[in-house]
């Protein structure tokens, strides 16, 4: 039996869409280890607000954060149709919950418009960019710069 491996063209790379409310997200799919669905977390006192709590996940401890309101969103009322996006941010792991995964995008550098000038300075340090695909608009996140200690100091300064 063989298998045929898929190759990137030069220059493209693969994210994985997902949905939060009425908006839709990316991030790199490199960084993401694993999709699974909802399971109640065990709070942490003194976590940031966006913290939901911990969850085992295989003998690990993993952190779960309400993409959403790490995204100055309104907060997620987690129910059996969330998705928890289990991913490598810089050398932690953590798990992302958001309302449903919705694609898996094949894009270019060409595909990328800039973050429109009105967005805020936390937004601008996180999205990478925005793209028009089949009459969506999606955010494309870079995780390590929403999860960078800057931006949290800055969230914490701002609150």
């Amino acid at each position: 039996m063989s298998y045929a491996v898929k190759s990137l063209a030069q220059g493209s790379r693969e994210l994985i869409a997902f949905r939060i409310g009425e908006q839709e997200f990316c991030v790199n799919i490199m960084s993401v280890r694993e999709i699974r669905g909802w399971t109640q977390a065990t709070p942490m006192p003194h976590a940031p607000a966006y913290v939901l709590g911990v969850i085992n996940l295989r003998g690990a401890v993993l952190p779960i954060v309400d993409l959403s309101a790490r995204l100055g969103m309104k907060d997620a009322e987690p129910s059996a149709r969330h998705v928890i996006i289990v991913a490598q941010v810089k050398n932690r792991v953590v798990g992302l919950l958001v309302e449903a995964v919705s694609d898996i995008l094949t894009i270019t550098e060409e595909n990328i418009q800039p973050v429109p000038e009105i967005s805020s300075d936390l937004e601008k340090q996180y999205a990478r960019g925005i793209l028009a695909i089949d009459k969506r608009m999606i955010c494309m996140i870079e995780l390590d710069a929403l999860f960078a200690e800057k931006a949290l100091d800055k969230e914490s300064e701002a609150a």
